[in-house]
């Protein structure tokens, strides 16, 4: 698996370094106004590429969520695209302010990458959960039980990055991949998953607990 980097996302670099060289060519030429809206242009895009630290429980069956936002979406639900059975069916909407670097719910391996193209509706909405650009993760614990992590492109994120590949081990808590600009993520957990979220709940990638797998 591709390794990110630490404490900013190495995607983030290109988009970094060029509003910082913009603000440095602006402030040359004397154009005061415009090298300081340079400066909080650079200062926004490296604290949205962020890449803290978290702190992973060792329960072994908690799972955790794979992204800083909201909850948008509690319910069971048929899947019949992902692991093809009833399910629980956790949508975390991500929006600028928040980190945007996802991670792995649960420990196990990589059985499959589902990337789909699609548009860029709004990610919180039914058309954009039915017609956006996605790539999902389907995951085979040690136990032998399958669950699916969905990112979703939205309105303004254009690029999911996914650095998990068939076949690999990732650990709870582990980087696998984000999406540039805000978007979602949404989870396909086992329907005997006891759920530890509601509707409206704010979650941090890697801490919050989202439930538990009998």
């Amino acid at each position: 698996m591709k390794n990110p980097r630490v404490p900013v996302a190495r995607e983030g670099y290109p988009f970094i370094l060029f509003a910082a060289f913009v603000t440095i060519v602006t402030a040359l030429l004397g154009y005061g106004l415009t090298a300081i809206g340079g400066i909080v242009l650079t200062g926004f895009t490296l604290y949205f590429f962020r890449d803290p630290e978290r702190w992973v429980t060792d329960d072994p069956e908690a799972l955790v969520s794979p992204a800083d936002g909201k909850v948008i979406v509690v319910k069971k639900v048929f899947d019949d695209k992902f692991v093809k059975a009833e399910v629980y069916k956790i949508s975390v909407f991500m929006d600028v302010f928040n980190v945007h670097v996802n991670r792995a719910p649960f420990s196990g391996t990589v059985d499959e990458i589902i990337y789909t193209p699609g548009q860029f509706y709004s990610a919180n909405t039914n058309r954009g959960a039915l017609e956006n650009e996605t790539c999902a993760v389907i995951l085979k614990t040690d136990t032998d039980r399958k669950l699916a992590f969905v990112q979703m492109a939205g309105l303004i994120a254009r690029r999911i990055v996914c650095w998990a590949e068939k076949g690999d081990t990732l650990v709870k808590g582990e980087r696998f991949g984000l999406i540039r600009f805000g978007s979602r993520v949404d989870l396909y957990l086992p329907v005997d998953t006891k759920i530890a979220v509601k509707l409206g709940d704010k979650i941090k990638a890697g801490e919050t607990i989202l439930g538990y797998l009998s």
